[in-house]
Protein backbone atom coordinates (compact mmCIF):
# COMPACT_ATOMS: atom_id res chain seq x y z
CA UNK A 1 0.00 0.00 0.00
CA UNK A 2 1.06 3.34 -0.88
CA UNK A 3 0.34 5.15 2.49
CA UNK A 4 2.74 2.22 4.20
CA UNK A 5 6.12 3.77 2.04
CA UNK A 6 4.61 7.35 3.39
CA UNK A 7 4.82 5.99 6.73
CA UNK A 8 7.90 4.40 6.11
CA UNK A 9 9.67 7.61 4.75
CA UNK A 10 8.36 9.35 8.00
CA UNK A 11 9.66 6.79 10.66
CA UNK A 12 13.24 7.21 8.27
CA UNK A 13 13.13 11.01 8.70
CA UNK A 14 12.40 11.12 12.20
CA UNK A 15 14.84 8.67 13.59
CA UNK A 16 17.29 9.82 10.71
CA UNK A 17 17.27 13.22 12.53
CA UNK A 18 16.92 11.97 16.24
CA UNK A 19 13.53 13.85 16.69
CA UNK A 20 11.83 12.19 19.66
CA UNK A 21 8.10 10.70 18.91
CA UNK A 22 5.83 8.04 20.18
CA UNK A 23 3.36 6.17 17.79
CA UNK A 24 0.36 4.85 18.86
CA UNK A 25 -1.60 2.15 17.81
CA UNK A 26 -5.60 1.94 17.70
CA UNK A 27 -8.48 0.82 15.44
CA UNK A 28 -8.79 2.07 12.14
CA UNK A 29 -10.14 5.97 12.39
CA UNK A 30 -9.68 8.98 10.17
CA UNK A 31 -11.81 11.46 11.67
CA UNK A 32 -10.37 13.81 14.16
CA UNK A 33 -13.13 13.79 16.72
CA UNK A 34 -13.18 9.94 16.36
CA UNK A 35 -9.55 9.54 16.55
CA UNK A 36 -8.57 12.05 19.10
CA UNK A 37 -11.03 10.00 21.39
CA UNK A 38 -9.10 6.49 20.75
CA UNK A 39 -5.99 8.53 21.11
CA UNK A 40 -7.01 10.02 24.54
CA UNK A 41 -6.19 13.45 23.70
CA UNK A 42 -8.02 16.72 23.40
CA UNK A 43 -9.35 17.32 20.21
CA UNK A 44 -7.42 20.64 19.61
CA UNK A 45 -3.96 18.99 19.74
CA UNK A 46 -4.52 16.95 16.69
CA UNK A 47 -3.06 18.42 13.56
CA UNK A 48 -6.03 18.64 11.13
CA UNK A 49 -4.40 18.14 7.08
CA UNK A 50 -6.51 19.55 4.85
CA UNK A 51 -5.01 19.56 0.69
CA UNK A 52 -6.87 22.75 -1.05
CA UNK A 53 -6.11 23.57 -4.64
CA UNK A 54 -5.77 27.12 -5.25
CA UNK A 55 -6.05 28.89 -8.42
CA UNK A 56 -4.17 32.07 -8.25
CA UNK A 57 -5.29 33.13 -11.72
CA UNK A 58 -6.72 31.66 -14.66
CA UNK A 59 -3.62 29.78 -15.64
CA UNK A 60 -2.01 28.91 -12.17
CA UNK A 61 -2.63 26.56 -9.96
CA UNK A 62 -0.83 25.63 -6.82
CA UNK A 63 -1.71 22.85 -4.23
CA UNK A 64 -1.81 23.85 -0.68
CA UNK A 65 -1.26 21.08 2.54
CA UNK A 66 -3.30 23.29 5.19
CA UNK A 67 -2.34 21.95 8.87
CA UNK A 68 -4.85 23.36 11.48
CA UNK A 69 -5.93 22.11 15.09
CA UNK A 70 -7.75 19.61 15.42
CA UNK A 71 -11.18 21.14 16.84
CA UNK A 72 -10.78 24.19 14.35
CA UNK A 73 -11.61 24.53 10.00
CA UNK A 74 -9.74 25.83 7.58
CA UNK A 75 -10.12 29.16 6.80
CA UNK A 76 -10.51 29.53 3.32
CA UNK A 77 -10.60 33.23 3.10
CA UNK A 78 -7.59 33.48 4.75
CA UNK A 79 -6.02 31.32 2.00
CA UNK A 80 -7.14 33.14 -0.33
CA UNK A 81 -5.59 36.01 0.88
CA UNK A 82 -2.25 34.71 2.09
CA UNK A 83 -1.83 33.66 -1.88
CA UNK A 84 -3.45 36.63 -3.59
CA UNK A 85 -5.94 33.90 -5.61
CA UNK A 86 -8.76 34.05 -7.03
CA UNK A 87 -10.05 30.86 -5.78
CA UNK A 88 -9.77 28.61 -2.77
CA UNK A 89 -11.41 25.61 -2.58
CA UNK A 90 -10.56 21.64 -1.44
CA UNK A 91 -8.71 19.41 -3.95
CA UNK A 92 -10.58 16.12 -5.24
CA UNK A 93 -9.78 12.89 -3.82
CA UNK A 94 -7.18 11.61 -6.06
CA UNK A 95 -5.43 14.60 -6.40
CA UNK A 96 -4.82 14.77 -2.78
CA UNK A 97 -4.08 11.15 -2.38
CA UNK A 98 -1.30 11.67 -5.24
CA UNK A 99 0.15 14.80 -3.58
CA UNK A 100 -0.27 13.77 0.15
CA UNK A 101 0.85 10.10 -1.07
CA UNK A 102 -2.03 9.10 1.41
CA UNK A 103 -5.15 8.19 1.94
CA UNK A 104 -8.07 10.64 2.99
CA UNK A 105 -7.71 10.83 6.89
CA UNK A 106 -4.22 9.79 7.06
CA UNK A 107 -2.58 12.56 5.53
CA UNK A 108 0.46 13.91 7.30
CA UNK A 109 1.51 17.51 8.22
CA UNK A 110 4.44 16.96 5.80
CA UNK A 111 4.97 17.64 2.79
CA UNK A 112 7.01 14.85 0.27
CA UNK A 113 5.76 16.34 -2.89
CA UNK A 114 7.23 19.42 -4.00
CA UNK A 115 4.02 20.46 -5.77
CA UNK A 116 2.63 20.53 -2.35
CA UNK A 117 3.11 23.54 -0.30
CA UNK A 118 2.42 23.25 3.69
CA UNK A 119 1.20 25.92 5.60
CA UNK A 120 0.58 25.22 9.34
CA UNK A 121 -1.26 27.63 11.58
CA UNK A 122 0.66 29.24 14.58
CA UNK A 123 -1.50 27.23 16.77
CA UNK A 124 0.09 23.87 15.16
CA UNK A 125 3.76 24.45 15.90
CA UNK A 126 2.88 25.77 19.97
CA UNK A 127 1.20 22.79 20.57
CA UNK A 128 3.36 20.93 23.11
CA UNK A 129 2.08 17.40 22.04
CA UNK A 130 0.76 16.98 18.13
CA UNK A 131 -1.19 14.45 17.45
CA UNK A 132 -1.75 13.05 13.77
CA UNK A 133 -2.14 9.49 11.65
CA UNK A 134 0.98 8.57 10.38
CA UNK A 135 -0.20 8.10 6.66
CA UNK A 136 -2.53 5.02 8.01
CA UNK A 137 -5.78 4.88 9.82
CA UNK A 138 -4.66 2.66 12.42
CA UNK A 139 -1.45 4.17 13.44
CA UNK A 140 -0.84 7.58 15.25
CA UNK A 141 2.16 9.91 16.07
CA UNK A 142 2.84 12.19 18.82
CA UNK A 143 5.21 14.84 18.58
CA UNK A 144 6.08 18.11 19.63
CA UNK A 145 4.91 21.34 17.57
CA UNK A 146 8.50 22.69 18.05
CA UNK A 147 9.81 19.62 16.72
CA UNK A 148 7.49 19.45 14.26
CA UNK A 149 7.83 22.84 12.88
CA UNK A 150 11.60 22.54 12.97
CA UNK A 151 11.70 19.47 10.56
CA UNK A 152 8.85 19.87 8.39
CA UNK A 153 9.72 23.67 7.79
CA UNK A 154 6.15 24.89 6.84
CA UNK A 155 5.52 28.14 6.50
CA UNK A 156 3.81 29.37 9.58
CA UNK A 157 0.68 31.43 8.93
CA UNK A 158 -2.91 32.35 10.36
CA UNK A 159 -4.89 30.03 8.53
CA UNK A 160 -7.06 28.83 11.20
CA UNK A 161 -10.89 29.92 11.45
CA UNK A 162 -12.41 30.23 15.22
CA UNK A 163 -12.64 27.18 17.71
CA UNK A 164 -15.70 24.85 17.35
Amino acid sequence: MPEHDTYRRLIELLDATATPYRLIDHEPEGGTEAVSALRGHPVAQAAKCVVLRVRVDRRTTRHVLAVVPGDRRVDLDAVRALFGARYVGFSDAATAERLARAVPGSVLPFSFDEELELVADPAVVASRELYFNAARLDRSLVMSGADYAALAEPRVEPVAGPAR
